[in-house]
This record gives structure tokens, C-alpha cells and sequence, in this order.
């Protein structure tokens, strides 16, 4: 390979690369959600650590992406502009994600040996569900997969469900039970409610991008009873003879 190509990668490479660098992102999120969820009893400073580098690392991403797609996004067709758009929509929610995960560790961490068990396990089961819906919408997007990515956005009910459960223990508490740190308890679960958001943000663009549609069009097609949609494709099939 020549000096000059070296210097100047085609258009085809960089979008290659930022693709790449988008399903990094994916990966360093998942990553940083799936240690929370493992070592949020543990009050470990060793765990704030791992998920810090895994938010410098999307701030990176976000920094590299941001530039990339400036530089390449004139310079290929337009189905590959609007993936790197996507692209550039997906380190924007990753990174802000990375922000929420390592707030909530570092809070995690100081009052980690104050917590509650029952307020343990609820954190670490919405870090695990953010981390199974990072991968998902991963996944969704790599493979261009519809049908992954509705099932994330169905996914994020159960964080909400959480959520509330919380909430009405520390803040309405309709027993008058004492309960310790609430106010932190609060900040984490609001947080990683959030952070679902952001995920169920990556699993609309995804469908956006696979099917070219409005979300809430695609998902009155998932919602339909399986008679309905097996009679919609005979038809089709039919009319297309």
C-alpha cells in the first residue's frame, strides 16, 4: 500500500472503522454495567475504578466518532451516511450512559456497606438489565436485526417496574419502615432508570434504521396477534402472484 493511501484511508474504510468503533461502544457500556451489577455489595474502590476506564474509553469513542463522521459522512453513499448518523446518535447515548453508570458506582461505593440487601439486589438487577439491553441492541445492530432490537424496547417496562418499587418504599413508605441512605438509594435507582432510557433510545434508532420507519409504526406491527399478522402476510403473499 502507497504512502498516499495511507495517509488517505477511503471512504469505505473509514466508515468500517467507525462502525467498529460504535459496536466498541456498545461493548465498553455493557462492560461497565455488567461490573456494577456484579460488585455493587462489595463497597470496592477497585470497582469504581474498572467502570471510570470504561467511561474514559466512551469519552474517547465519542471524541473519535464525533470527528469521523464529520470527516467521512460526504464522502459515502447515502444509506452509509445514515448508518454513520446512526453511529453518531449512538455514542451520544453510550457516553451519557457511561456518565450515569459511574455516578451511580462511585455513590455505590461509598455507601455500599450501609445498603440495604433488598436495595443491593434491586441495584444490581437493573445494572444487569441494562447490561443484557446493551448487548441486545448490540447485537440488533450488528446483524440489522428488527425483531432484537423491539424486544429491548419491551425490556425497559421492567426497569420502570423497579424503579416505582423504590421509590414507593423510600419516599411515599406506606409502612413507616426506617430505611438507611434513602437518599442515595434514590439518586442510584433514578439513575439507572435513566440510563435505561438511553438504552431504549439505542434500540429506536436501531429500528429506525433497519426498517426505515417510525418506531411506533413498527411496534403496532409486533403488537398485533399472531392470526392477524400470519392472514396480513397470506395476503400479501397472494397479491404479490
Amino acid at each position: 500500500m502507497s504512502t498516499a493511501e495511507l495517509n488517505n484511508p477511503s471512504p469505505d474504510n473509514s466508515y468500517e472503522q467507525l462502525v467498529r468503533s460504535s459496536l466498541r461502544g456498545f461493548e465498553a457500556a455493557k462492560e461497565a454495567a455488567a461490573a456494577l451489577a456484579q460488585g455493587v455489595g462489595s463497597a470496592d474502590r477497585a470497582l469504581a475504578e474498572k467502570v471510570h476506564q470504561f467511561e474514559e474509553e466512551l469519552d474517547k469513542l465519542d471524541h473519535d466518532i464525533n470527528d469521523g463522521v464529520t470527516a467521512a459522512i460526504s464522502q459515502v453513499p447515502a444509506k452509509r451516511a445514515r448508518e454513520l448518523l446512526a453511529c453518531l446518535k449512538f455514542i451520544i447515548e453510550l457516553e451519557r450512559i457511561g456518565d450515569l453508570l459511574e455516578n451511580v458506582t462511585n455513590r455505590a461505593v461509598a455507601v455500599g456497606s450501609r445498603l440495604e440487601p433488598q436495595e443491593v439486589k434491586e441495584i444490581s438487577t437493573m445494572a444487569g438489565i441494562l447490561a443484557r439491553m446493551l448487548a441486545e441492541t448490540q447485537e440488533a445492530f450488528a446483524q440489522r436485526d428488527l425483531k432484537r432490537a423491539v424486544d429491548v424496547l419491551k425490556a425497559d417496562a421492567e426497569m420502570d417496574r423497579l424503579r416505582n418499587l423504590v421509590f414507593v418504599r423510600h419516599i411515599e413508605n406506606p409502612e413507616h419502615q426506617p430505611h438507611r441512605e434513602s437518599f442515595h438509594v434514590v439518586f442510584m435507582i433514578q439513575s439507572l432508570e435513566r440510563a435505561g432510557d438511553h438504552a431504549k433510545n439505542l434500540a429506536e434508532e436501531v429500528v429506525h434504521l433497519v426498517s426505515g420507519r417510525s418506531v411506533r409504526h413498527v411496534l403496532r406491527q409486533y403488537d398485533k396477534p399472531d392470526e392477524v399478522m400470519f392472514v396480513e402476510r397470506l395476503r400479501r403473499q397472494t397479491g404479490k402472484r
